[in-house]
């Protein structure tokens, strides 16, 4: 390519050019919306245009292999509650009643789902209420 290489245009596309150029910040993002849910168009990271392609093609979502445990509440039975805690996290008694009186606190993090599965168990065994995410 030359470096006076000049990209012809037509008349209606340098309209069409002019129109989107002339957009306030509002009617960009209006358009942009518009273009997105009626024809699965958007702008990519860099400012070009991507087009979503058949739902069939989207990649394959990875499936999670590592959990945390979450204790959300420690219900009526707060002492039991701190047993568990300080038995599966090794912390200290002082530690584990921090941990359990500042719910949510995450009890275990990056373990696989059977361990996840049953840390959950033990703590709503004592008596808390527990979410894996």
């Amino acid at each position: 390519m030359s470096e006076s290489a000049v990209l012809e245009v037509s008349a209606e596309l340098k309209t069409l050019g002019d129109k989107i150029a002339g957009l306030t910040l509002k009617q960009a993002k209006e358009l942009s919306d518009y273009l997105k849910d009626a024809h699965g168009i958007e702008a990519a990271a860099g400012g070009a245009v991507m087009m979503a392609g058949p739902a069939a093609a989207a990649a394959p979502v990875a499936e999670q292999t590592e959990f945390d445990v979450i204790l959300t509440s420690f219900g009526d039975k707060k002492l039991d509650v701190v047993k568990v805690v300080k038995n599966l996290t090794g912390a200290s008694l002082m530690d584990a009643k921090k941990m359990v009186e500042g719910v949510p606190a995450k009890i275990k993090e990056g373990v696989e789902k059977a361990e996840a599965a049953k840390i959950k168990a033990e703590l709503e065994a004592a008596g808390g209420s527990v979410e894996i995410k």
